[in-house]
């Protein structure tokens, strides 16, 4: 599958990859993607069943490792820099390690090659709660999701997932109910307890961020073994929107 994209900018530098996380979309790395085009030509997918992608009743760790090869093909690269947060990461991670050719170095946000107990259920059951038909304004879907999603910057997340089809009426543009009903498979590790990717790699982690633990770095560099492991302070799980100027220094700092 052919993944919308968008484009940051910065031809003549070599290629980045970004890949965003569940329920998000490229948009949600628009202040970064246009800073690194200082560095590199830059291009944010949309997963399959996210943004402006196709949707697809399957969604497995090797499709979506295989729409974005097939992408990176169709802009005319043989291979890019591949940087993946959350949902994302485990992506980047799967191709990394089964299309080495491709990857000319790899960078994981906020991810560990792992499997996880259930997250983002409460975000999902709230969102297919949301009665579509009768809402009228979006503020008026904030004003409902509060009951079950209480923190602001959550909510605001996941509404950005809310449209108006052709006829003005509220849609979700990502597949929701395809997506929920995939939430076990997604929660799993995306690569096998041999596999190895031994090409130049960086994670890059929030302080405050239940996902990556410091006693999951021995794991990330089993599978990693080029691997620099670096932390952005007073951040959770999204350091490149809480801490956007941090990030970038993260990622620029010299090394693996």
């Amino acid at each position: 599958m052919k993944l919308a994209h968008r484009y940051f900018g910065g031809a003549g530098n070599e290629p980045l990859i970004i890949l965003h996380g569940l329920l998000g979309s490229s948009r949600n790395w628009i202040t970064i993607g246009r800073a690194l085009a200082e560095d590199y030509e830059v291009f944010a997918l949309d997963l399959r069943n996210h943004g402006d992608s196709p949707h697809a009743d399957t969604t497995t760790f090797e499709e979506m490792a295989a729409d974005v090869e097939e992408t990176l093909l169709g802009l005319g690269l043989e291979s890019a820099h591949l940087m993946g947060h959350s949902l994302g990461g485990k992506i980047a991670m799967h191709m990394a390690v089964n299309r080495p050719q491709r990857v000319r170095s790899l960078i994981v946000v906020d991810i560990a090659p792992k499997g996880y107990a259930a997250y983002h259920v409460g975000d999902f059951e709230s969102m297919r709660a949301l009665d579509l038909k009768s809402l009228t304004t979006r503020k008026e879907a904030d004003t409902i999701m509060k009951a079950t999603v209480p923190d602001f910057g959550q909510r605001q997340f996941l509404l950005t997932n809310l449209k108006r089809d052709a006829d003005g009426k509220f849609v979700w543009g990502v597949n929701l109910e395809v997506l929920y009903r995939n939430l076990d498979l997604l929660r799993t590790n995306s690569i096998r307890e041999d596999e190895v990717y031994t090409g130049p790699s960086r994670f890059i982690l929030g302080q405050y961020s239940r996902f990556v633990r410091p006693e999951d770095h021995a794991i990330i560099l089993k599978h990693f073994p080029n691997v620099r492991i670096l932390t952005v302070p007073d951040c959770g799980h999204n350091p490149h929107i809480d801490q956007p100027k941090a990030f970038l220094e993260a990622l620029q700092r010299p090394g693996a």
